[in-house]
């Protein structure tokens, strides 16, 4: 096709979407944002179906590098770079911008026996950075971990920034929030998992010979850790030591955390 072929998307269609960077617009439309070529081409790759791509808002200067363009014909919309600006939310957009539907199902709409069906399950207590959200759930799907679950206070896992660290891992497993995340542990306890949590007073965790086959294992805050509330409830709470005693910083990055101990659990 010609780039005079696809239509322009036109001013209502960008106020639209350009609200899809405020979390109230993408919970109300079920509905995310994502920017960035190599974004929207993990994200377009890992999609369970065609459905879940709206929309692909593109300069004309772009449309060669779309992928499966042929195929995605008929969602494909210009935009100038005004407009590219707009929906990039920055001064300093990449000129492609994807539209997709957020998983399905609410974890209300899952059944429990599906929420925790795989043997190693992630929590997060108030993780609040995008970034950090992001990037666990990219390195949880490395890990083949079967579910993230996100407590109060945790960054949405649809903010830009979390899809953009993500790299297409938001459709990669299964993923949904609480609101009262102790209950929710309470619920997997008597599923039959054991909780463990990270903290800088656990236990070693290299010194741990083997971890329970259905495990539960919750990530804090960045900068207060997991919550005394949910400390309470562990199982076991384990810390990666230091390499050195004066290694002049508190503590480790969330997700680095998170990716040394789920390697760790898988080994």
């Amino acid at each position: 096709m010609t780039v005079e072929s696809y239509p322009h998307a036109g001013k209502s269609l960008i106020r639209r979407f350009a609200k899809l960077l405020q979390k109230k617009y993408r919970d109300r439309e079920g509905l995310f944002l994502a920017e960035g070529l190599r974004t929207v081409s993990e994200l377009m790759h890992h999609i369970p179906d065609a459905g879940y791509l709206i929309a692909l808002l593109v300069e004309k200067e772009q449309l060669s590098h779309i992928p499966q363009s042929r195929r995605y014909k008929e969602k494909i919309y210009l935009i100038d770079s005004d407009e590219a600006r707009r929906l990039s939310g920055t001064s300093t957009a990449q000129g492609i911008v994807g539209i997709f539907s957020q998983q399905k199902r609410s974890a209300g709409e899952i059944s429990s026996q599906e929420q925790h069906a795989g043997e190693l399950v992630l929590a997060l207590d108030d993780v609040q950075d995008p970034g950090n959200v992001g990037t666990i759930l990219r390195t949880a799907s490395w890990f083949g971990v079967s579910t993230v679950v996100c407590g109060p206070g945790t960054a949405d896992r649809y903010n830009p920034k979390a899809i953009r660290a993500g790299a297409g891992s938001v459709f990669c497993l299964n993923h949904y929030s609480v609101g009262d995340l102790e209950k929710e542990l309470e619920k997997m306890r008597r599923a039959g998992y054991h909780i463990i949590c990270s903290s800088l007073h656990g236990t070693d965790f290299r010194l741990q010979h083997a971890v329970p086959e259905r495990t539960v294992l919750v990530i804090g805050n960045e900068a207060k850790g997991v919550s005394m509330s949910i400390l309470r409830k562990a199982d076991l709470q384990i810390t990666i030591p230091r390499g050195r005693k004066d290694a002049g910083v508190e503590s480790l990055n969330a997700a680095v955390s998170a990716g040394i101990l789920l390697s760790e659990f898988v080994r």
